[in-house]
């Protein structure tokens, strides 16, 4: 299955059960970046526009880029009605883009399925003189228990998974590699907080997580259930969480 093809049939577990991004976050991006309500922001593979829907809430144009159309739908459909969003089926590596258009590139959850090399190559070509790009994770706590147990549960019954995509690891030496200038990275607590219904469906909506048709979807089910039932009290789970900003000159 390719890359494109990974999360049809997803978007809207995806779009019910995926957290947002903290709000001191997307501050601090329209500060650092000088951003206000005539800056244009590209919000490169935008999935169902979580991140594109709060840079929305806070006055900013933004083009979203998406190629996968179950994905993209979710998102039009959710945010078509403001006037300063935009939607585009591209790559990050052939966004479609005007050259020189644009003031800020973020990618939220996405970078690890990009090209590096080419999609540092486009964003050199649409983005302004001296702009930056803005890689966004929500990453687990790797240390944490539940975290642990959740990769024991995944590997065995997710015949894709090999491990929870974030912006540190194995992921360290792209970015050294993409940002040739260097980056800043900032990290903000972002800790969250599911029913049994709401804890199931944020591992539901991976990628490589098995779908009701597969054969172990039942029993991945069941597993989960089960790492809720140990870690949960009174009804609720706290999934450890950080959001991490990685950003710079390309």
């Amino acid at each position: 299955m390719s890359n494109l093809e990974k999360f049809t049939g997803k978007a809207d577990i995806y779009a019910r059960f995926r957290p947002d991004y903290p709000e001191a976050l997307i501050r601090d991006l329209i500060h650092e970046n000088d951003l206000d309500g005539s800056s244009a922001v590209a919000d490169i593979g935008s999935g169902t526009g979580i991140l594109t829907g709060q840079l929305l809430d806070n006055g900013l144009n933004v083009t979203a880029v998406e190629p996968n159309a179950d994905m993209r739908h979710v998102a039009e459909t959710r945010l078509r009605r403001n006037p300063r969003f935009t939607s585009v089926t591209g790559t990050a590596e052939q966004t479609g883009l005007k050259s020189g258009t644009i003031d800020l590139i973020t990618v939220a959850q996405a970078f690890h399925w990009f090209d590096p090399d080419k999609f540092g190559k486009e964003c050199r070509r649409v983005l302004k003189n001296g702009k930056r790009v803005a890689l966004i994770w929500n990453s687990r706590v790797a240390e944490d228990p539940l975290t642990r147990e959740s990769e024991t549960v995944c590997r065995r019954f997710c015949p894709e998974f090999d491990g929870f995509s974030g912006g540190t690891g194995d992921e360290s030496l792209r970015l050294d590699s993409f940002f040739r200038n260097g980056y800043v990275v900032k990290t903000y607590d972002h800790p969250l907080k599911y029913n049994l219904k709401t804890f199931i469906g944020r591992y539901l909506s991976a990628s490589y997580a098995p779908k009701p048709a597969d054969r172990n979807y039942r029993l991945y089910i069941e597993a989960l259930n089960r790492l809720f039932q140990k870690f949960s009290r009174e009804g609720l789970i706290a999934f450890p969480n950080v959001a991490e900003c990685f950003s710079g000159r390309i």
